[in-house]
C-alpha cells in the first residue's frame, strides 16, 4: 500500500516543508529560548497535533466543506487570520517570544493550547493536506481513508520532532544569543511581522 519510493518522496517533501519558516516553528523556537527544551519540545508536539487535526478534517470531508462552502470558509478564515494578528501583535508589544531573560514560566497547558490553536486556526495547512497527500495516494493500492490517514499522520509526526528539534537547537545556543541582545530583539521584530503577515495571507486568501 506504501511503495518505499512514494514513501520516500513525500517524506522528503514534508521535511521541507517543516523547515520552511513560518508562525509554528518560530513559536517552538522561542518556547526553547525562553522556556527551555520541555516547552520546546511540547509545542512541537502542539504543532503537530494542529497538523493531526486537519489531516482527520480533510480525510473525513470537513475541509472539503469550508473549501466548498463560502459561509465556512470566510468563518475558519476570519478567526485564523485574527488568531495570528493577535499573535504578532502580542510578540512586538512584549518582545518576549525570544527571551533570554529569566521569565514566568508558562504553564504546560498554555504552551500546548497557542501551538495547537496556531496550527490548527489557520487554513492554509488543511488546504495544503487537501491538495497535498492525495497526490501520493493511489486508490489501486488500498484504501484511499486508511492512506490518507497513514501519509497524514507521517506528516504530523514529522512536523511535530522537526520543530521541536528547532526549539531544543535554540535551548542549546542560548549561551551564544545572551551576548548578542540586538540578534534577540531582531528575531522578536521578524517573528512578530511573520506572525502578522501570515494572518493577513490567511485573510486574503480566496476560495477556489
Amino acid at each position: 500500500m506504501f511503495p518505499i519510493e512514494v514513501w520516500l518522496t513525500y517524506s522528503l517533501a514534508c521535511v521541507l516543508l517543516v523547515l520552511s519558516p513560518g508562525p509554528d516553528n518560530l513559536l517552538a523556537i522561542g518556547r526553547g529560548l525562553s522556556q527551555g527544551k520541555l516547552a520546546a519540545v511540547l509545542s512541537g508536539l502542539s504543532s503537530g497535533t494542529g497538523i493531526l487535526f486537519h489531516v482527520l478534517a480533510a480525510t473525513f470531508g470537513l475541509t472539503l466543506l469550508i473549501k466548498t462552502s463560502a459561509v465556512a470558509f470566510y468563518a475558519v478564515k476570519l478567526i485564523g487570520a485574527a488568531y495570528l494578528i493577535w499573535l504578532g501583535i502580542k510578540v512586538l508589544r512584549s518582545r518576549s517570544l525570544f527571551t533570554l531573560e529569566p521569565v514566568k514560566k508558562q504553564s504546560l497547558t498554555s504552551i500546548f493550547s497557542t501551538g495547537f490553536l496556531s496550527a490548527a486556526l489557520n487554513p492554509k495547512p488543511g488546504m495544503f493536506v487537501l491538495a497535498f497527500v492525495p497526490q501520493f495516494v493511489n486508490p489501486e493500492l488500498g484504501s484511499v481513508t486508511t492512506q490518507m490517514l497513514v501519509y497524514g499522520v507521517w506528516f504530523a509526526v514529522l512536523t511535530a520532532t522537526g520543530f521541536a528539534l528547532m526549539g531544543i537547537f535554540a535551548a542549546k545556543i542560548s549561551h551564544w544569543l545572551k551576548a548578542r541582545p540586538k540578534v534577540v530583539n531582531g528575531l522578536n521584530i521578524g517573528a512578530g511581522i511573520t506572525f502578522i503577515g501570515s494572518g493577513l495571507a490567511v485573510a486574503a486568501m480566496k476560495q477556489r
